[in-house]
């Protein structure tokens, strides 16, 4: 009996995003291309947007001040001039850099009949369009506050979903469905050691395109390991 629940329990694949199911970081591309399109200074902004990508690399990333910084130029542009800008950035970054074996990997699980969330430390305005191009409708991502009239206001709304901010939001999105842990099937893809809170959680931790520690961890804990993509550096 407990084994034929367990088999009826809904699968959930969950996803992390950049270097994951992307061989980039889409936060810190989008700070990039910024740069190219005139929206920000080349040198101040470009030794800013490196200094906080080394600092999330290192697990000691401030979210808030980041997305602050993240957000300044879109903030100041508007929605529309926004939007256009982030449809460039897709054509241009995002699309190219899409890989098949992303792509397969999830069409596999979809076709597996499993429930697919990318969950990413990334903000809204940034993954939104980009888990739609992936086919995605469940997206957990920073979600940003908004102002009387709608636009970013440069704050984050709730919790961050990042580290175990992302064990806090999963939990929420599963309260919302009237399900807890115990009542799901979850596997995980990340390729990052701040994500290890989430890993530990799930049945089925997958250490995906790993960085070094990510990697000496999955081995010592006996978790899958799996390369999309060319290992990193």
């Amino acid at each position: 009996m407990n084994s034929r629940n367990q088999v009826q329990r809904p699968r959930l694949a969950l996803f992390d995003l950049d270097h994951t199911l992307l061989p980039l970081d889409s936060d810190f591309e989008w700070g990039e291309f910024s740069i190219r399109i005139g929206w920000a200074d080349k040198q101040e902004f470009g030794r800013r947007n490196q200094a906080f990508y080394e600092d999330y690399v290192a697990g000691t990333l401030d979210v808030h001040d980041y997305v602050r910084f993240a957000t300044e130029a879109v903030r100041r542009h508007g929605a529309q001039q926004a939007a256009s800008a982030h449809e460039r950035f897709m054509d241009e970054v995002i699309r190219p850099a899409i890989q098949p074996a992303a792509r397969n990997l999830l069409r596999s699980h979809h076709e597996a009949g499993d429930e697919i969330v990318i969950i990413t430390a990334t903000n809204e305005f940034v993954t939104a369009p980009i888990a739609r191009e992936f086919g995605v409708s469940n997206l957990i991502a920073v979600q940003l506050e908004r102002d009387a009239s709608g636009w970013i206001t440069g704050e984050i709304d709730g919790i961050p979903s990042m580290r175990d901010g992302k064990v806090r939001r999963m939990e929420a999105w599963l309260k919302e469905r009237g399900l807890g842990w115990d009542d799901v099937e979850c596997t995980f893809y990340s390729d990052s050691v701040n994500d290890v809170p989430l890993l530990e959680k799930v049945q089925h931790p997958v250490a995906t395109n790993p960085d070094a520690r990510l990697r000496a961890l999955a081995l010592q804990k006996g978790w899958r390991i799996l390369d999309l993509f060319p290992q990193k550096p």
